[in-house]
């Protein structure tokens, strides 16, 4: 005899640990929606918004965005971004590639130095140009000898961005060629083929890759700056500064919505771009590949160093001149060192108060950005269900890197600031600023600590659900203590760039809540560029005391938490 139990179909049981990963998965995309989506689409009802004329939203849209400066502008922007890209990538990949192929001595202290730029805010390099070049700069004959003008204008622009932008290139280019099969090599020298036929049919194309994406990324960091051109561009006017000339000059929201959405345009598509392809990148190593071990050749070694020397030469003039510059007493009548700029922007210029903010957004920002970071990563990656939310999280995880930080600050404005608002307080916080910068830095994160993440076996998760061990056991006591060197480099990378960053926070500061980067702007405005070099070399400083603080907590965490890393030496 057959019996049928009618009822309700059988359902699996949901563990209260899963139920509240969902319940944090969520939290995080909601976080991610109301603080990126929401002044994204703030900014696009802004520019769409119907003119004061009676004309329709897209004739209002159309008749600004046709303007003749506007349009100047984005030529000065594109031209200019371009030209530093042409310049940077061949300079950075010869840098690279003298690195990771040649025998030169002192590569680690050479690639050191190369990394300065990423502790000092982009104007500082903006401010060295002005005192090696400008009105009454030590090289000025030099400098209009060579056909220019000035300092101040295009060339200003694009010579401070190489200086800026350089370690960006070398990095993912270094990464680029460090990817090498010595099969390959040998295979071609056991065929005799030339040394040129080599570079030209093995190591370009192994590069070409990390040479497009570098290039993007130059271009697109170049495009969306605002610190340089603001202190050197003089009267050459590019995209980033006619925004801020429109909100904070003009009080033009609408026309700055504009700019901003063209600015933002560029930009979304060279990440476009460089997701496609990496999506057509294929492994260069695999598992049978043999690292190539660099060949001593002392002529071309001796280039390499040579070479080498000569970029960091240029990069160290930069940050001795701001040094040197900040100390000067009366530049340039009286060259005697002093502290006089260091207390004039201290106590007078009230930068103190602004530094101690910045210290303090810059370390809020780096225990909450990597924890919302590493938490909506681990979600990701480790557990399962909700696949709608898993799909908008990826995606709203890699906007930021598309978002300039000149629309997302403008955006901020226009979201918070709507009537109706229950989050309106918020705006000209410092939790405020904490917040816009996590968001803007987020991608970067995101992407280090999801590729932490999958490097870990799925069977550490599957062991803990046989075992019966919750989520929470497996992520504190396994998933967390291997991750937590790349969770270091993470909180270290946000709070150098909350120290050094200005784009995004030029817009939401209060008088109280003033940032160090924007009271140097300030200070180059109103005349004192001694000060604002002086306050340019305290935050470099502060992130070479934060880098080695970061060291040392490095240092003791492979004693008391990697050891197991050591177990099998």
């Amino acid at each position: 005899m057959t019996f049928v139990v009618k009822g309700a179909p059988l359902r699996l049981h949901t563990h209260w640990t899963e139920r509240i990963a969902h319940g944090v998965l969520l939290a995080i995309a909601l976080l991610l929606l109301v603080f990126l989506a929401g002044p994204l689409l703030a900014i696009l009802l802004h520019a769409f918004a119907p003119g004061s004329t009676q004309a329709s939203a897209w004739q209002a849209f159309v008749g600004y965005l046709a303007s003749p400066a506007l349009l100047h502008s984005f030529w000065n922007s594109l031209w200019v971004s371009l030209l530093v890209t042409a310049i940077v990538i061949p300079l950075a990949f010869t840098f690279a590639y003298a690195l990771t192929r040649s025998c030169m001595p002192l590569k680690g202290l050479l690639r050191t130095i190369t990394l300065l730029p990423l502790l000092a805010p982009s104007m500082l390099s903006a401010i060295a140009l002005i005192y090696w070049f400008g009105n009454q700069g030590i090289g000025k004959q030099f400098w209009l000898a060579l056909g220019f003008d000035g300092i101040y204008g295009a060339s200003g622009i694009v010579l401070a961005e190489c200086f800026a932008v350089f370690p960006h290139a070398l990095m993912i280019l270094v990464t680029a060629l460090s990817m090498a099969d010595a099969r390959l090599y040998e295979a071609a020298d056991s065929m005799g083929t030339s040394t040129w036929r080599k570079f030209v049919t093995i190591t370009l194309p192994g590069a070409k890759y990390g040479l497009i994406s570098a290039a993007l990324v130059v271009f697109t960091l170049v495009l969306t700056d605002f610190g340089i051109p603001k202190v050197v561009g003089g009267n050459f006017n590019v995209m980033a500064t006619d925004v801020f000339k429109l909100v904070i000059g003009q009080q033009d929201f609408q026309r700055g919505a504009v700019v901003a959405l063209l600015l933002l345009l560029p930009a979304v598509l060279t990440f476009v771009v460089d997701w496609h392809v990496q999506r057509r990148q294929s492994a260069m190593l695999t598992a049978r590949a043999v690292p190539l071990a660099p060949r001593r050749s002392p002529r071309f070694d001796a280039l390499m160093t040579a070479f080498c020397v000569l970029v960091c030469a240029l990069m160290l003039a930069m940050f001795g001149m701001a040094v040197f510059a900040s100390l000067a007493k009366f530049w340039p009548y009286n060259l005697s060192p002093g502290l006089h700029h260091y207390i004039y922007g201290l106590v007078e210029g009230e930068v103190g108060d602004a530094m101690l903010n910045s210290l303090k957004m810059a370390a809020a920002t780096a225990v909450i950005g990597p924890a919302v970071v590493f938490v909506g990563a681990y979600l990701l990656e480790k557990t399962q269900g909700m696949p709608a939310v898993r799909a908008l999280l990826r995606l709203l995880a890699m906007l930021p890197m598309a978002v300039p930080g000149l629309v997302l600050g403008l955006g901020y404005i226009f979201f918070f600031n709507a009537p109706g608002n229950p989050l309106g307080g918020l705006y000209q916080t410092l939790a405020l600023l904490v917040l816009c910068t996590t968001v803007h830095f987020y991608t970067t994160g995101h992407l280090t600590l999801t590729t932490a993440l999958k490097a870990l076996d799925g069977e550490f998760e599957a062991a803990s659900d046989s075992l019966k061990v919750p989520l929470y056991k497996t992520f504190w006591k396994v998933t967390l203590p291997i991750c937590l060197p790349a969770l270091l480099d993470v909180s270290r990378y946000f709070f150098i760039n909350a120290m050094t960053t200005i784009s995004a926070v030029v817009f939401l500061y209060s008088p109280d809540t003033k940032l160090a980067s924007v009271a140097i702007l300030n200070l180059d405005e109103s005349g004192e560029t001694g000060a604002a070099a002086a306050m340019a070399v305290l935050i470099v400083l502060a992130s070479v005391a934060a880098t080695g603080l970061y060291h040392l907590l490095g240092l003791w965490m492979q004693h008391s938490t990697q050891a197991w890393r050591r177990a099998g030496r």
